[in-house]
């Protein structure tokens, strides 16, 4: 969005993913409330030290339990392969204006990266050797676009979306893995309401499930709304979400499938002095009709990610905590009290969140 609130822009990322399974999962993430005289002998986030104290990081790619991608404020990508001990900066060169709020990563040497803002500031790059090089791959020329999130599909076909540019949300779009772009045709997409645009604030406002299908979450208008597009972003259909919205900073920020039927929404107002009462919603019909949580996170969360080894289980993250579902979305709670804006988690029990501060952390078990 055009309009900067704290530290969100508004004006707008992808199906999470965790690790432990079952039951079994659940159990092990409430220990995250244990005290730190129990941590080193139950799941907890660990905290890794990434060097940077002056960078929050917004854009999260978790490859696996050794590697993940993270991107942030002041043109910063960092990257580690030895499950954050180390971390190496490969920020692309002469981007220190720059603000990534989103990173795709395919493995540890290739990512795309994207930086938001006003006409140029608006860009794409993509590395093949991770980090060494960087190719800006796109470069917004419209003063009108504004972009916030991207997703692939697979390794080769990706969209990106921006604000809406006359009327309509912008879609751009890949087939070579980043490496170019082209802008879509807006004759399928619904129009903008007043006000209406994404939330840059995880990376999480654009996702994908599957080969085709894809989901774009919008606030800032009298209702938060969420697209759906089942041919990669040709057509789409809007729905409205039960989670409040509004001008300036409220809305549906983060979305998550764990297929093309079951999803996750979160959200709320990120103003801090703000309450975000019913900032969660659930689908399990593609997004056709959400519902609201019965009993939703205690605030605004801008982050949500599902356990890939359970039908029922995901992890919500915002600047006051992390909050678990172990029935889908219905109810949520509270198990711990740090501060992240992101999380990505992989199928070999990986689970990654970043924000504030310079802080990423890997849960441990």
């Amino acid at each position: 969005m055009r309009r900067t609130t704290g530290s969100v822009r508004t004006g707008g990322r992808r199906a999470g993913r965790v690790v432990l399974a079952g039951a079994a999962c659940a159990a092990a993430l409430a220990a995250l409330t244990a005290v730190p005289a129990q941590a080193h002998q139950r799941p907890h986030w660990d905290v890794k030290d990434t060097g940077v104290l002056d960078v929050r990081f917004r854009g999260l790619a978790a490859v696996d339990r050794h590697t993940a991608w993270v991107a942030g404020t002041r043109g910063t990508v960092l990257r580690t392969t030895d499950g954050g001990g180390t971390w190496r900066d490969v920020s692309p060169p002469g981007t220190d204006q720059l603000e990534f709020r989103d990173i795709e990563a395919f493995d540890a040497r290739r990512a795309v990266a994207l930086s938001i803002g006003e006409g140029e500031d608006s860009r794409v790059y993509r590395t093949d050797d991770g980090g060494a090089t960087w190719t800006e791959s796109f470069r917004n020329t419209d003063a009108r676009a504004f972009y916030d999130c991207l997703t692939f599909f697979d390794r080769r076909h990706g969209l990106a979306m921006s604000d809406p540019v006359d009327g309509r949300f912008r879609i751009l779009s890949t087939s070579d893995g980043g490496r170019s772009w082209k802008v879509l045709p807006d004759r399928g997409m619904p129009a903008a309401q007043d006000g209406e645009a994404g939330f840059a604030a995880s990376g999480q406002c654009l996702v994908s499930a599957g080969p085709r299908d894809v989901w774009l979450a919008t606030g800032g208008a009298a209702r938060a709304r969420v697209l759906h597009s089942a041919d990669r972003g040709l057509t789409w259909t809007a729905t409205d979400a039960p989670v409040p919205a509004g001008d300036p900073a409220r809305g549906v920020f983060a979305l998550a499938f764990r297929d093309r039927a079951h999803g996750l929404a979160v959200g709320g107002d990120f103003r801090p002095e703000q309450g975000s009462p019913r900032a969660a919603a659930r689908t399990t019909d593609a997004g056709r009709t959400w519902r609201p949580a019965g009993h939703p996170p205690p605030a605004y969360r801008s982050g949500v990610a599902w356990l890939p080894h359970s039908r029922t289980a995901a992890l919500a993250v915002g600047p006051t905590g992390t909050d678990l579902t172990t029935d889908g979305g219905h109810t949520w709670r509270t198990v711990d009290t740090g501060s992240y804006d992101t999380v990505d988690c992989t199928p070999d029990r990986g689970c990654w969140a970043a924000g504030e501060q310079g802080r990423v952390a890997r849960l441990e078990r």
